[in-house]
């Protein structure tokens, strides 16, 4: 399952480019909360803290417990990073997008799908793994959220085939997809095509015309 992991936060009530410079100067990242019953604050988290919890991170759907202090009282909300914006040149973090969620509701979130082990059909015949799904779409309460969906396909042979209702999913978990879509199949070995050569033109008989003296000994010895 997902690790809660908690981070500090305080709000933010300044607004304009000339604030959210002032935010990154001083160490921070500018950050917004929103979704369930409450309405959307401003925040500012701590860019080393946010950069230490994305790269301890195993998939792409993280729980996050915002711990939010503000005139000497704090308050908890919990959420899930919904999007990270980098700088498309430096890769820093400018801006984090906090969706916050219900442990009582379930939740929607695209997981990420990995498969181990080495097909039967590629380690003994030569066949090849082909993955149509990376993600599946699950839902679940957000303790029950799984970090990644790993997928033993040791066993399959040629043509064997996983669908998304044969994935493990946890008890807890549903998958929001239909169950027929194919995620993973070992396809036949690809088999190349001899090259054709052309086979070279008969050449035509050549009748020779027979001299003139070869014909008349010709008839002298028909008669």
């Amino acid at each position: 399952m997902a690790k809660q992991v908690k981070l500090s936060a305080s709000p933010r009530s300044e607004g304009g480019r000339n604030a959210v410079k002032q935010v990154r100067a001083r160490g921070g990242v500018p950050a917004v909360i929103y979704g369930s019953k409450d309405k959307p604050a401003n925040l500012e988290v701590s860019r080393r803290d946010i950069e230490a919890l994305l790269s301890h991170a195993v998939g792409e759907n993280i729980l996050v417990e915002l711990e939010i202090e503000e005139n000497g009282k704090k308050t908890s909300r919990l959420s899930l990073i919904q999007e990270v914006q980098h700088h498309p040149l430096r890769g820093e973090i400018l801006h984090v997008d906090f969706h916050a969620v219900s442990m009582t509701e379930k939740i929607s979130a695209d997981i990420v799908i990995e498969s181990y082990g080495e097909p039967d059909g590629v380690k003994n015949f030569g066949g090849l793994l082909e993955q149509s799904m990376r993600t599946v779409t699950i839902r679940c309460l957000p303790q029950n959220l799984p970090e990644i969906i790993r997928v033993d396909v040791s066993a399959m042979k040629i043509g064997d085939s996983i669908h998304v209702r044969d994935l493990p999913l946890p008890a807890e978990v549903e998958a929001d997809e239909d169950g027929d879509l194919t995620v993973f199949i070992v396809a036949e070995p690809a088999v190349a095509e001899e090259p054709v050569v052309a086979a070279a033109p008969e050449s035509p008989e050549v009748i020779k015309e027979k001299k003139p003296e070869a014909a008349a000994a010709g008839a002298e010895e028909k008669k």
